[in-house]
């Protein structure tokens, strides 16, 4: 038996193959392929060199399109995005979101409210809000067509889950108020196209306020407005529409503001037939919060956060420029660490890991002890 040293299999492998039938130790062919690969691969690596690919970072920079006042009362305008090489864009469902990465750095969520179909371009409304954090004013002043804009997602929070696919309705509700019109337009375009049986109640202060209201038309009837300058308030029974007393096997697909959303949580809270789908564009409201004392860890600041307001709230007064978005606990925008307290995690993006390290989301979080010390 002949045994081979290491250095002498290494060579072995390194080497052509002999030829199959042993005429030569060995093949001319592969001996000809590996000269042809000696002079040609450092010829060709000069000017063919290979780039670290940069990390991705889920942003995304489009181009505005277009630009479109969508209600009479000129406060909502459209915007819609393309990319600059007019390449196709991530899909998305009914629901979906983008994260708009504005110019002065803040972050904002707009619902997509265009065509699914549609790979090719974005479309959100936005509309103008002069009390608010001052992202929707920094889009109307600001963005013009032919402009760029960094987005990420598109990210799903509100999903429409069709009857016979996953749900067991049989019929669709949707009920939206002034701008909470927004995730609902593709739903309804989604419901038609699929031949499903649905209807809509569609409110706002009046006709000039709401948006998108001539897109509406196409579908008829199906639509109903309601104007509370013209028609008062809506009820809870005008909102989820006739029902029987049992077994609906209705689904209510609902986005408007919060003291809405709350009634009708209330008005359908014993329906087990009726399935609540709803979507916010404000914070939550605190039900059940108690007063404790935030401290801000770089300078000694004591802020009281009431019982019925957010941490987010308390730190804001103390510096206005403390980035958020969603203040709902799914974007993560806000998020900052505890150095001191117990927290009341509300949330529903950070693990467990990055929990007990002490991440939190002051927007929706609070405070299972007396106090809380932050690093902002």
């Amino acid at each position: 038996m002949t045994i081979m040293s290491e250095s002498s299999r290494h060579a072995m492998r390194a080497s052509e193959p002999p030829h199959l039938y042993g005429r030569f130790r060995r093949d001319p062919l592969m001996r000809f392929l590996t000269g042809v690969g000696k002079v040609w691969f450092p010829l060709w690596n000069p000017v063919s060199p290979l780039y670290d690919r940069a990390a991705d970072d889920g942003v995304l920079t489009l181009d505005i399109v277009d630009r479109e006042v969508v209600a009479v009362d000129e406060n909502v305008i459209a915007l819609t995005f393309a990319a600059p090489d007019h390449a196709i864009l991530p899909e998305w469902r009914p629901g979906a979101h983008l994260d708009l990465l504005l110019p002065s750095g803040r972050m904002r969520e707009y619902s997509l409210c265009g065509d699914p179909g549609d790979r090719r371009t974005y479309r959100i409304a936005v509309r103008r809000i002069p009390e608010g954090g001052g992202g929707s004013i920094e889009v109307h002043e600001r963005l013009r067509v032919g402009d760029s804009i960094q987005i990420k997602g598109p990210r799903n929070a509100f999903p429409l889950v069709l009857p016979g696919f996953g749900s067991p309705s049989q019929r669709l509700r949707f009920v939206a108020a002034g701008i909470g019109i927004t995730p609902i337009l593709p739903m309804l375009a989604m419901a038609d196209r699929y031949g499903l049986d649905w209807s809509m109640v569609y409110s706002g202060r009046s006709a000039d306020s709401i948006p998108f209201i001539d897109e509406l038309a196409k579908y008829g009837d199906k639509v109903t407005v309601r104007t509370d300058d013209v028609d008062g308030l809506p009820t809870m029974a005008d909102l989820v529409g006739p029902v029987p007393d049992t077994d609906a096997e209705l689904a209510v697909y609902c986005c408007g503001p919060v003291p809405m959303l709350e009634n009708l949580r209330v008005h359908l809270a014993e329906r087990a037939d009726i399935e609540l789908h709803f979507e916010r564009f404000s914070p939550p409201p605190i039900l059940d919060g108690t007063e404790f004392t935030v401290t801000v860890g770089s300078t000694g600041h004591d802020e009281t956060v009431a019982a019925d307001e957010s941490v987010l709230t308390a730190l804001r007064r103390v510096n206005p420029a403390v980035p958020y978005s969603c203040q709902q606990g799914f974007c993560g925008t806000c998020r900052m660490k505890t150095t001191a307290g117990e927290v009341d995690h509300r949330d529903s993006i950070l693990t467990r890991a990055e929990r007990d390290e002490g991440w939190f989301l002051p927007c929706v979080s609070r405070c299972d002890s007396e106090s809380l010390t932050v690093d902002m």
